[in-house]
């Protein structure tokens, strides 16, 4: 029998354990630590806990346990006395979260009941960010993972998602990384920290709890569009405990998926749940025939089978389970739930933003029909011109087997690959400096018209430049040596500009296709234009700026965690970007990611045949998406390249300096300084109008890398190339074998 003392003792522990500590606000918190100066490690060493606990302390998303509850007030109350609020903050902090500090007699299981009919949430106009670096990436303890525990926290500075927190029905986020824990049981670890335990056995099983107990999934981001399906991320151990296996064999790595045989495979069949044409592989989607407006599917991301394309997620692929969710939660909320890899949620972002159809208005028995939602690129596919069809298109079938297009048969709108040997007098200066544009794509798509419709064939045609296009045009007259700048005619030296019209900078020879923003260049620069023939677009419109403007916001608040700003000086620019990626290499992550998002959904435009048995001159599956669209993808292409030659015509035009190299979205000059800002003309802290600007802005440029000039002339000694591309090893040098271009 216990003793009077034994009791007593006990209860003395559970009032320990209970006992509220006067803290303050989590915002308070880190106005206190911050006016200190202390950083989040060095609380974390002095109360012998985790950085990332401190990080949660802060945002509100747990609160400090006895014995660090006492000691983490004494603390903060020291600090209080030296560094008093401001009078204008001295107001009451919301009320903090009570925190459950005793274990359950057993785990407790998420049985939340199925989500009720919600309204629609409001498209977003800027997601708010997820929780910062600071916030958790490793799990709650047990006691934390109540749902309770995530819908009463109050965090005044960020919340997960607006959109999430508006829709009940999606409150633990768009997704979540199932694992095993080390007592065995299956969790799933949601954005903000949240960890669910699931009770599922099966791979059926854990889609019906999926869809109606987890709260997982995303709100629509427009008007006529629809939800986004909630993503489970399997690791190796949850495909241990479903039955699937960790690893694809070769065999199953060539076909994308595991036999329609598998066992797991067999007991969706028998749940009455189906997959896509592209079966079960590394983004498997299951799903139940849609009745009404309720949709009925889960997709799975399976890192272990290579989902994660370590070329665009980095190392995300083996990252603990928490950081995991963290890293896709942060994209998820800001891009969009991933559909696939980078390209596939690129190009599904666009059909996001301008869905295809929307619902008509109510007819006279009151009902309502889908009907073509204007500014999308409608349900059904279009052919392109055949100068637009990449080689083997169908429209190109009857043309000879071994038939080579050249220029005036076939559109070649691609980026720059361009270089040149390096002047005598450029061989005098010390270094080569490079500078990058940031999202130089996106930046492209901004306030583009682009074709929505069919293209109009037309002979002979004036040149409109506001229409969007392909023009056959003969545009080897402009002359780089004499052009115009604005309203002045300038002279330059010609041989050491690319030309821009085309990718390698050489100067065209006569008729060849472009798109729009190519030929309208050619007028800009002064020079007259005379079309043989086009395909047009009259339906058209800015079909990417939705894309673009979500794109980059992404970008920026991610940059913006970073320590990046879109509103800093030119030198306080370039000392933020020094070493951005070691601040959190998780949200680094997420930049690649974005970016890989746009190159990736622009490529998707323009998808070419994969295997498949395909043979030239026959359809290949793309060709079936209305979002199959070669000419946006060349308009892109066109503009981006256009915006860089320009930018250089107005640099070279002020300063005389002219480039050496250039691949893609990166420019090599010759310089004394080490610096952008050796060469790119400031004055008064004001970058030359129309030319280079140091900003994380998509369009300005960020320093991609200095190596000498020696450096650049051994190189192309050493293998022989007097105009290898020194951009493509500007960064760090490294030099393995002459490249290829490709």
């Amino acid at each position: 029998m216990p003793t009077e003392n034994d009791l007593f003792g006990a209860v003395d522990a559970l009032l320990e354990q209970v006992a509220q500590d006067g803290l303050p606000g989590p915002a308070e918190r880190k106005r206190l630590r911050e006016a200190a100066g202390l950083s989040q490690e060095q609380v974390a060493k002095a109360l012998k806990t985790r950085r990332e606990a401190v990080g949660n302390w802060e945002s509100g998303k747990t609160e400090p346990r006895p014995p660090k509850r006492a000691a983490y007030a004494r603390l903060l109350e020291g600090l209080a006395e030296r560094f008093p609020a401001p009078e204008s903050q001295a107001l009451p902090e919301p009320p903090v979260r009570e925190t459950f500090t005793s274990a359950p007699a057993a785990p407790e299981t998420f049985t939340s009941a199925p989500a009720q009919a919600a309204p629609v949430a409001p498209t977003p106009a800027a997601v708010q960010a997820p929780a910062r670096a600071e916030g958790s990436t490793t799990r709650p303890s047990s006691a934390s993972r109540r749902p309770g525990a995530k819908k009463t926290a109050k965090n005044p500075a960020k919340k997960a998602t607006a959109a999430a927190a508006a829709d009940p029905r999606f409150e633990n986020g768009p997704l979540a990384v199932v694992d095993v824990d080390a007592d065995g049981q299956v969790v799933a670890y949601c954005t903000g920290g949240l960890v669910l335990d699931v009770p599922a056995k099966s791979i059926p099983a854990l889609v019906e709890w999926t869809l109606k107990e987890a709260k997982l999934g995303q709100p629509k981001l427009s008007g006529p569009g629809k939800d986004a399906d909630p993503l489970l991320v399997l690791t190796e151990a949850a495909l241990e405990r479903y039955g699937l296996p960790v690893a694809l064999t070769q065999e199953e790595r060539l076909a994308g998926r595991i036999p329609e045989g598998h066992k797991v495979i067999k007991q969706l069949v028998r749940a009455d749940w189906k997959l896509t044409k592209r079966g079960f592989g590394p983004w498997a989607r299951i799903y139940r025939p849609a009745t009404g407006s309720e949709r009925a599917c889960v997709q799975l991301c399976i890192p272990s089978w290579h989902a994660l394309d370590s070329r665009h997620w980095g190392e995300a692929g083996q990252l603990p389970p928490a950081e995991l969710a963290r890293v896709l939660g942060v994209y998820a909320s800001r891009v969009m739930t991933p559909r696939g890899s980078t390209a596939v949620t690129g190009l599904e972002l666009m059909t996001a933003l301008h869905p295809p159809t929307r619902a008509s208005q109510p007819d006279a028995d009151g009902r309502r029909h889908p009907e073509h939602n204007p500014g999308s690129l409608g349900k059904d596919p279009v052919d392109c011109a055949p100068c637009e069809a990449p080689d083997g298109h169908p429209l190109l079938k009857d043309l000879p087997r071994f038939h080579v297009r050249g220029p005036a048969e076939k559109l070649f709108e691609e980026a720059y690959d361009w270089a040149r040997p390096l002047t005598d007098a450029e061989c005098m200066h010390r270094h080569l400096v490079g500078i990058d544009v940031n999202m130089a794509f996106a930046a492209g798509a901004n306030g583009l018209v682009v074709g929505l419709g069919a293209p109009t064939h037309v002979k002979q045609p004036a040149f409109d430049p506001k229409l969007p296009g392909s023009w056959l045009v003969d545009l080897s007259h402009v002359d780089l040596s004499r052009v115009k700048v604005g309203k002045e005619w300038l002279e330059l030296d010609g041989a050491l500009l690319p030309s821009p019209f085309t990718p390698k900078g050489e100067r065209p020879e006569g008729p060849a296709w472009y798109a729009t923003p190519t030929v309208a260049y050619a007028q800009e620069l002064g020079y007259e234009v005379r079309p043989i023939e086009a395909w047009v677009r009259y339906d058209n419109g800015r079909y990417l700026d939705g894309w673009y403007n979500r794109l980059r916001d992404a970008y920026l608040a991610t940059m913006a965690d970073l320590g990046v700003h879109a509103d800093l000086a030119p030198a306080d620019f370039l000392a933020a970007m020094d070493g951005w990626r070691q601040r959190d290499p998780q949200l680094a992550i997420v930049v690649d990611a974005i970016k890989a998002t746009v190159k990736g959904g622009l490529g998707k435009l323009r998808e070419r045949p994969r295997g498949e048995g395909w043979r030239p001159g026959e359809p290949w599956r793309a060709l079936s998406r209305p979002t199959w669209r070669p000419d946006i993808r060349a308009a892109v292409i066109s503009r981006t390249r256009i915006n860089f030659h320009r930018k250089i015509v107005k640099h070279a035009a002020f300063t005389g300096q002219y480039p050496v190299a250039i691949l893609s979205d990166c420019v090599v000059y010759a310089t004394d300084g080490t610096s952008p800002l050796d060469f790119l003309p400031y004055r008064d802290g004001k970058p030359l109008p129309g030319g280079f600007k140091l900003g994380i802005n998509p369009g300005l440029v960020k320093h991609e890398g200095t190596q000498t000039v020696l450096w650049g002339e051994e190189v192309r000694e050493r293998f022989n190339a007097p105009e290898l591309n020194l951009a493509r090893y500007i960064k760090d040098g490294t030099v393995t074998d002459v490249d290829s271009g490709e």
